[in-house]
């Protein structure tokens, strides 16, 4: 199945500076650098027309086109620093790539090696069979947060809980959710128009297991990724 857009775009944003985990995207993983896994899962999505990797750095370009995507950019220092947001690069790649309203983005980030082609897929088929604007995906909260709640300076507990949990067994508790970070489909024509991935009814979840959602941002998810990684995920 292919879509009627003119172009399905895989947009994987990776810059060079990183202060918690340096060089972070090039980090080997598995036997890869980090990006590697990304760009593969992509490639091999056959609904993906193209693999663009949007980046500041010249030795992210050089692995990323050794990996098989195309960096048809150098991505500006204005929108390489900390305060820039991926919805920014996100834009500024749509305009860079001439993109039509008809277009489909998919933007991946790096730093979710554990999605796979399979879970791209599936999100590319829900966005045209649902005749939805985008697909986000999620997966299931680890602790629900119907446990959790901000503390008064003394720490003191005494509204902590809802009196209506407190009892209540964590199995009995509703499944909650949570943005992974793994895969943002959404047609172009809606971006051009909030200019952001902006969530509304018209935006529909794929849900993934947690132990592919692994979102690396410090060594201890570089760990559990490696860990995962060696038990077949």
């Amino acid at each position: 199945m292919k879509f009627n857009a003119s172009r399905v775009v895989a947009l994987i944003p990776a810059r060079a500076g990183s202060k918690r985990l340096v060089n972070k995207n090039l980090l080997p993983l598995a036997g890869k650098p980090l990006i590697a896994w990304t760009i593969e899962a992509a490639l091999n999505c056959p609904l993906i027309d193209d693999v663009i990797v949007s980046t500041d750095s010249v030795d992210i370009k050089h692995v990323a086109i050794e990996y098989g995507a195309d960096v048809p950019f150098i991505r500006p220092s204005s929108l390489s620093h900390d305060t820039a947001t991926t919805d920014d690069v996100l834009m500024h790649a749509i305009e860079k790539l001439n993109l039509n309203s008809s277009d489909i983005l998919v933007l991946l980030q790096p730093t979710s090696p554990l999605r796979s082609s399979k879970d791209i897929n599936n999100a590319l088929s829900l966005l045209t069979t649902e005749q939805v604007q985008g697909v986000v995906s999620v997966c299931e909260c680890e602790h629900s947060p119907l446990w959790s709640n901000t503390l008064p300076e003394n720490g003191t507990m005494g509204d902590f809980i809802r009196p209506e949990i407190a009892t209540k067994r964590s199995q009995d508790l509703p499944a909650y959710y949570r943005l992974n970070g793994a895969i943002y489909a959404y047609n172009v024509s809606f971006l051009k128009k909030y200019k952001c991935r902006f969530y509304s009814d018209e935006i529909k979840a794929t849900i993934m297991p947690g132990d592919k959602s692994v979102d690396i941002d410090n060594e201890l998810d570089f760990k559990l990724a490696e860990f995962l990684m060696s038990q077949g995920k």
